[in-house]
């Protein structure tokens, strides 16, 4: 007798299934995968990343279980409606989920709020025992052991690094207008054999897809022991490449930086935000300190690192000047690619609860809350303004003889150690992903960012008056 049909939906398409947007992203997210692992054999499973591919309707999965962020909550609720008119059992889980539930619980069969690792087994139990709940709720901050592998042999093979995983959750900062905040979950990390584990699950996968990985995490450096005990194992594992995300202050920190090295580590995401130190005490990303970025920047590219920032615009203390001053000073401290978005109030966030508080909010669709869209008034500058700014930001950073430039120091900077066909193969991979993060911030802002820019800044425009909530 076939077993039922589990078909996990990664959402992507915030503005609806009219207008796809398939982004070039080099590695899923990790939240399907995972999912897909805690997933006891009593069901088949199907893995769908909506960022890449389309959603079948005509699926014959049983059940049809939606992780969805903030700004695809809109959509997630047509998804779930028209499944559910087909017949299909609709499962909701994730960021969004797991905080406003009251919203979300209405238009779903079954909701899971929180980490799904405790409840999951058991609410695939229930849905193939047809006894399933309304609503399972996973213990708050629960100890991040005995969580099975993700699912890689599932990912797309359009991801060109499907080996994603965690170390951590949480981070000891709170940022205003990080998602994190909305909930104050402590930071917690994972057994260093777990996680080995997961980045050696990979059987099935071909030779070059199984040497390169990713670590998801929030603030690896959270706790500095451990990562550096972490990256010494890692680093046995002789991989040809690895990404991982830590805060700006890991890096004064010779020895993390060396075992990054260590481990491979080709990439690094760092939270940049701003290049204006008021604009960075307002959002209390007090461990950024602005005159340290070159510094810190240089030092990676001596490693043979590459940097992968993200840079917000629009915040409270933005002003003109500083808005035309950033490409300039994105040359002087020379990241080799950046993930420009605009502010977002996330709700929740107490970014969030200053401006609905002084009735700055000027679009309250949640779609629109992803970072190619103005939804609320800055308090300095103009809509106009910071769309404008984005776009020769973008143009100018993203153009072929800035692409070139910005090729030439990152492999010129490194200072290596091995022998000469360990560089150039080193330097290729780094060229690729470099390569492959640039060509994918250009389309993404020529498809999506400039294509809401008019009427984005029209609407914050128009509404000069407060907002009512």
């Amino acid at each position: 007798m076939s077993r039922p049909k589990l078909q996990i939906i990664v959402l992507f398409q915030n503005l609806g299934e009219g207008r796809p947007y398939y982004a070039h992203s080099p590695a899923p997210p990790l939240s399907g995968a995972l999912v897909a692992g805690l997933t006891p054999p009593l069901v088949e499973v199907e893995l769908l990343h909506e960022m890449i591919r389309p959603i079948d309707y005509a699926t014959d999965a049983d059940f049809i279980a939606l992780s969805f962020m903030d700004f695809c909550y809109p959509h997630a609720c047509e998804v779930a409606r028209k499944f559910r008119k087909l017949g299909k059992t609709v499962i909701a889980g994730g960021r969004y989920a797991s905080t406003f539930p009251r919203e979300v619980i209405p238009h779903m069969d079954v909701t899971v709020v929180g980490e799904a690792e405790k409840v999951w087994p058991r609410v695939v139990e229930d849905l193939v025992r047809g006894k399933a709940g309304k609503v399972y709720e996973a213990p708050f901050g629960a100890p991040l052991d005995g969580i099975p592998p993700p699912r890689y042999d599932l990912v797309e093979p359009q991801f060109a690094v499907p080996i994603v995983t965690e170390a951590t959750r949480g981070c000891k900062y709170r940022c205003s207008f990080c998602q994190l905040t909305v909930q104050n979950v402590p930071y917690r990390t994972r057994p260093i054999p777990d996680v080995i584990r997961d980045l050696t699950a990979t059987a099935g996968l071909p030779l070059h897809k199984r040497k390169m990985a990713m670590l998801l995490d929030n603030n690896l450096g959270g706790d500095m022991d451990y990562a550096k005990a972490l990256l010494r194992e890692i680093a046995k594992l002789k991989l040809w490449g690895l990404g991982a995300q830590f805060s700006f202050d890991c890096l004064h920190d010779d020895e993390f930086v060396e075992l990054l090295v260590r481990a491979r580590c080709g990439m690094a995401f760092l939270g940049l935000e701003s290049l204006n130190e008021p604009s960075l005490a307002s959002v209390h990303k007090n461990q950024n300190k602005v005159h340290e970025y070159k510094e810190l920047f240089d030092k990676l590219k001596r490693k043979g690192i590459l940097t992968f920032t993200g840079m917000m615009l629009g915040l409270d203390e933005d002003t003109p000047e500083y808005l035309e001053s950033i490409p300039r000073k994105l040359d002087e401290i020379d990241p080799s690619s950046v993930l420009l978005s605009i502010s977002i109030p996330i709700p929740g966030t107490p970014f969030h609860k200053t401006v609905e508080e002084e009735g700055r909010i000027v679009d309250r669709d949640l779609s629109h809350y992803e970072g190619d869209h103005l939804v609320f008034r800055p308090r300095i500058v103009t809509a106009a303004q910071v769309f404008d700014a984005f776009r020769k930001i973008n143009r100018h950073f993203y153009s072929v003889k800035s692409i070139l430039k910005r090729w030439w120091r990152l492999v010129a900077a490194q200072t290596w150690r091995g022998d000469p066909a360990s560089r150039l193969f080193h330097t290729a991979m780094i060229s690729a992903v470099f390569l492959k993060l640039s060509i994918f911030q250009r389309d993404h802002a020529e498809k999506r960012v400039y294509a809401s820019a008019a009427a984005g800044a029209e609407g914050a425009e128009a509404n000069r008056a407060p907002v009512p909530p």
